[in-house]
């Protein structure tokens, strides 16, 4: 028998197929082409104006590689995770993934939130078409906010796609949630040291390693 792999299995293959070249046509250094490297290092580590420079990008993908992706369903399958949560939904290419692992697993619930209205909308009918809306709850907002209310008593997986700025304090609000063991990887992690500082810190109770050049993988001690 084979085994069960939504993954590659119609019609979700078909549409990451889509996506994903989709996402290789578009280029967000156009959309903040007007900005100066400067400006645009300022705004995107700034804890109160990130949000003008992502809106700016509300009509590019900012996907996950295929690679990350890959690694986001196997790491979810091999830890059968039950409970998941994402910051930085986007057009929802990771949640495809993880929502697609968490469907082979047996069932659970994927929990992301995005602040951008047309990128919410984007994901949801991704994830309708996909097949999969029904394992996922789009929270729509500043994650700050939307993350600090009614997250699962234990999480399995994290996945930190949005913001850089905001991953320690990301991390902060799902910390006490984190079961021992649980995964935890960061897109883009080098924009954010002071959250790698964090999780590079067995003192803090994690180990992490970095993966594919911008990821960083961190496991929860127990």
């Amino acid at each position: 028998m084979t085994p069960l792999n939504t993954l590659t299995s119609s019609p979700l293959a078909a549409l990451l197929d889509h996506l994903f070249n989709e996402a290789a046509k578009t280029s967000p250094r156009a959309a903040v082409a007007d900005i100066s490297p400067a400006e645009q290092t300022r705004l995107m580590h700034s804890k109160t104006e990130y949000q003008e420079f992502y809106t700016r990008l509300k009509d590019q993908p900012l996907a996950v590689s295929r690679a990350t992706g890959s690694l986001l369903y196997m790491l979810a399958r091999s830890c059968n995770a039950r409970t998941i949560v994402e910051f930085g939904t986007s057009f929802g290419i990771s949640t495809l993934h993880l929502a697609a692992a968490l469907r082979d697993n047996g069932g659970g619930k994927l929990i992301t939130t995005e602040f951008e209205p047309s990128k919410v909308a984007r994901a949801h009918e991704n994830l309708t078409t996909a097949g999969l809306i029904d394992l996922v709850e789009i929270r729509h907002g500043d994650a700050l906010q939307t993350l600090r209310y009614d997250l699962p008593e234990t999480i399995d997986l994290v996945l930190l796609d949005g913001a850089k700025v905001l991953y320690p304090e990301i991390l902060e609000l799902v910390e006490k949630h984190l079961k021992p063991g649980a995964l935890i990887l960061a897109d883009n992690a080098d924009y954010s040291p002071y959250y790698l500082e964090i999780v590079r810190s067995p003192a803090l109770g994690y180990m992490s390693i970095p993966f594919d050049e911008d990821v960083e993988l961190s496991i929860r001690l127990g």
